[in-house]
């Protein structure tokens, strides 16, 4: 299975930080943010990556090239225009084929294992849940027997983590341009067609300067 990490993001709120470096590339335990899931993934039997990127991603592409200093193959998608999550991917598609492929978030950082992330026959995505962090007061889907639903109003629902398994047949009809991952999700939900899990260990969204360093006290607590 391939895996695309998404690392297009300008990261505004982890601003001065990223005025000159691109979030993936800010430290946690004294290696980019990035390098965490690129590690992770070759460990996890997944060394052939696509990777997005827009704002500064020329640094991006300095530091990791096609990938054979860390065991893994990089395709690069670059992007000249904001194309929000969906856009993004939807644009890497020919690079990711037509088989389902894993998805995970530049600007987490997590101790998921990444091994064994299946999508099933029938789904057009299966995603990784999370209990809601501090800093969000609603959740995005309710997890039932293993199927994700759209949550109800006033019912109680979980966080998406950034990883899930998603089959290209997601993005028919989609037009080139930006557009949100989340709508096609929330779609699908309401087909029936889309799995998940819960997970419970390490997961920081890494959209501030505190929460990159609470990342980088996890790191060093291993």
């Amino acid at each position: 299975m391939k895996a695309m990490i998404l690392a297009a993001g300008k990261g505004e709120r982890m601003r001065p930080l990223t005025l000159t470096t691109p979030k993936p590339l800010l430290p946690v335990a004294g290696k980019p943010l990035i390098q965490w899931h690129i590690e992770a993934l070759a460990e996890a039997g997944m060394p052939r990556l696509v990777i997005n990127h827009a704002w500064l991603g020329e640094q991006l592409e300095r530091r990791f090239g096609n990938g054979d200093d860390f065991g893994v193959q990089i395709s690069w998608s670059a992007e000249g225009e904001p194309l929000e999550t969906a856009g993004g991917i939807l644009r890497a598609l020919p690079l990711l084929g037509e088989a389902p492929f894993l998805l995970v978030n530049g600007d987490i950082f997590t101790d998921f294992d990444f091994s064994g992330m299946r999508c099933d026959r029938d789904s057009l995505a299966h995603l990784v849940l999370v209990d809601n962090p501090a800093h969000k007061d609603q959740g995005d889907f309710v997890l039932v027997d293993g199927q994700i639903r759209n949550p109800q109003p006033g019912e109680a629902a979980l966080t998406y983590s950034g990883i899930a398994v998603l089959h290209p047949a997601l993005f028919d009809g989609l037009k080139p341009g930006a557009a949100a991952l989340a709508l096609l999700l929330r779609r699908a939900a309401d087909q029936g067609r889309v799995t998940g899990q819960h997970f419970s260990g390490v997961w920081i969204d890494v959209g501030t300067p505190e929460r990159l360093a609470e990342a980088d006290r996890q790191a060093q607590a291993r």
